[in-house]
């Protein structure tokens, strides 16, 4: 081969290679550029992101402060700012609805609690929020379904850094906190079942609690469910026996049960502890009276029983007389009391034992009447009204 055409090719071989190493330079330090503008542009853009995230933060730690201290309308300025940094943000959502329902603007805080709602249903306090809205607007079943789902719900840390022991204990105060207001909730709407199956659960949760004991008694009292109520303040009058609203309490749970002879010990307790409690010393009074002119009374003897029946007899010839006029069929009811009054004497009663029950039966039969027809009894027909109701159909 001649000499030219191997230079040639030697020459060629150069030139290429030193183009291709040229390009690989140049490629190199082309995509190490990029790699420092691709970092640059990272790192702005994470310092761009910090600094939104802190803006965020401390918009939202104002609206915290503001809403605990119940400056509503600052409140919402504030975490709307921090919504403009972060505006999916779960947290600084669900306390911007909490100040608009302090501020009573209810439809914009529903707008948001149901929107969270759907992101996370099993929410302790969203569920309250919505519960408390369904039940302004009078919406029931939605109500109660809302509560319900706060009583068994999570409660998330409200953000104090408690341990996992704290946290379990905040949730159940949460729980029990949110059960009572739902119980209130039932007293209000006249559900008294539902009330007392809620309040039987709540006073198994608290225990020997005795200030929560005696408040669950008071709800179980608007309940009218006196069985339960006796028993939780008997709980809580262990924990302190001389405490006068658990003693009142206990002595009007009793006393609406019938059971005098146990409501009175409560009831000398609490007007003992309490000389302002005239409730509680009416009462008493009351009980002192049924216990005393009771004639079935167990453990009373005959003589007392006698003497009892005369007293209770001449007492519902009183009540008839001041009531006479005030029903038409009074005048019958008189006119038993006066054929049978010439029997009732100690001598009679003793002769015919048989009287007694037939003596009871027009006393029980005047104070019955003359309550529907002449205004509630006090005193002593009072006593002999509930004497009757106590020996119904016996």
């Amino acid at each position: 081969m001649p000499a030219t055409g191997l230079n040639f090719r030697q020459q060629f071989r150069h030139h290429v290679g030193s183009y291709l190493t040229r390009e690989t330079v140049i490629l190199a330090l082309l995509a190490g550029l990029a790699l420092v503008c691709f970092a640059g542009v990272t790192g702005l853009s994470r310092l761009y992101h910090a600094q939104q995230e802190s803006l965020g933060n401390r918009w939202f730690s104002r609206g915290v402060v503001d809403l605990n201290g119940q400056r509503f309308d600052r409140a919402v300025v504030e975490f709307r700012s921090a919504l403009v940094y972060s505006r999916d943000d779960y947290a600084y959502q669900l306390n911007l609805a909490e100040a608009l329902m302090g501020l009573k603007r209810t439809g914009e805080a529903y707008a948001y609690l149901i929107n969270l709602w759907d992101r996370q249903p099993e929410d302790g306090l969203v569920n309250l929020e919505l519960a408390r809205i369904a039940a302004q607007q009078g919406q029931t079943e939605q109500a109660l379904r809302y509560y319900h789902n706060a009583v068994y719900a999570t409660w998330s840390d409200d953000g104090s850094g408690s341990t996992s022991d704290n946290l379990s204990r905040d949730q159940e105060v949460r729980r029990r906190d949110t059960r009572l207001e739902l119980i209130e909730f039932l007293l209000k709407i006249n559900a008294k079942t539902q009330a007392q199956s809620e309040l039987i659960a709540l006073a198994e949760n608290v225990g020997d609690d005795g200030a929560q004991q005696a408040h669950i008694g008071d709800l179980f009292v608007r309940a009218q469910d006196y069985e339960h109520a006796l028993a939780a303040y008997r709980v809580s009058l262990k924990s302190n026996r001389h405490n006068a609203t658990a003693l009142a309490g206990a002595g009007l749970a009793a006393f609406e049960l019938g059971r005098y002879d146990v409501a009175r010990p409560y009831l000398q307790g609490a007007a003992g502890a309490n000389s302002d409690d005239t409730q509680s010393a009416d009462r008493l009074k009351t009980v002192e009276l049924v216990l005393r002119i009771d004639p079935f009374r167990a453990g009373v003897s005959a003589g007392q029983r006698d003497q009892a029946v005369l007293e209770d007899f001449a007492a519902a010839g009183e009540r008839i007389t001041s009531c006479s006029g005030s029903s038409a069929s009074l005048p019958d009811l008189s006119e038993s009391w006066v054929k049978m009054k010439p029997q009732i004497t100690l001598a009679g009663l003793r002769r015919d034992p048989d009287l007694v029950n037939k003596a009871m039966a027009v006393v029980f039969g005047s104070e019955r009447q003359t309550s529907a027809s002449c205004g509630s009894p006090t005193g002593m027909d009072l006593a002999l009204l509930l004497i009757a109701r106590l020996h119904e159909g016996n």
